[in-house]
């Protein structure tokens, strides 16, 4: 190897190992401290916006917000309630980390709410004739939901939800 080559070799790792350490020294220098403040100011915007996630999936996973969105004429009683089922678990699962920011009773609310209301739908769908509808499966349900207080479930659970929300405010 010729000096010119061992020289142009030295130079760049001097310019490499200088700019890493010019690099380094820059981004040490404009790199913000995050103040414990900080940290709790984020981390109580993340709970805020996790109880509003979940206000959201409680808000459509109720059983008449669910089957006036999933209403579809031509399908039957069985093709219905599996839309439905189908439907809260997407809704459910889309929203499944926000149980990390709320607390175990908020995310228990939510679970049990999407275990009641499946619940609901598989048992009215197993009292249909074979050759119901989904319209039929619908207006049992809706008729459920009018009739007993105990189908307004959504609406405890979305409660819940505010207050645990409130007290973060």
């Amino acid at each position: 190897m010729d000096t010119l080559s061992i020289f142009f070799t030295v130079s760049i790792v001097i310019f490499t190992i200088g700019s890493f350490f010019i690099l380094f020294k820059w981004n040490k220098k404009n790199k913000t401290k995050e103040t414990p403040e900080k940290i709790s100011s984020l981390s109580h915007q993340m709970q805020l916006q996790a109880y509003e996630r979940l206000t959201l999936l409680v808000d459509r996973v109720a059983l008449p917000n669910l089957i006036s969105r999933m209403n579809q004429s031509g399908l039957s009683a069985k093709e219905m309630q599996l839309l439905l089922i189908q439907t809260i678990k997407q809704e459910f699962d889309y929203n499944i980390t926000q149980q990390i920011y709320v607390s175990a009773e908020a995310w228990n609310a939510v679970k049990n709410l999407k275990e009641q209301t499946m619940l609901i739908i598989n048992q009215f769908s197993s009292t249909l004739p074979q050759e119901a509808t989904g319209a039929d499966l619908n207006k049992l349900l809706l008729e459920y939901l009018m009739n007993d207080e105990k189908g307004n479930l959504h609406e405890l659970v979305g409660e819940a939800i505010s207050y645990e929300a409130r007290k973060l405010l």
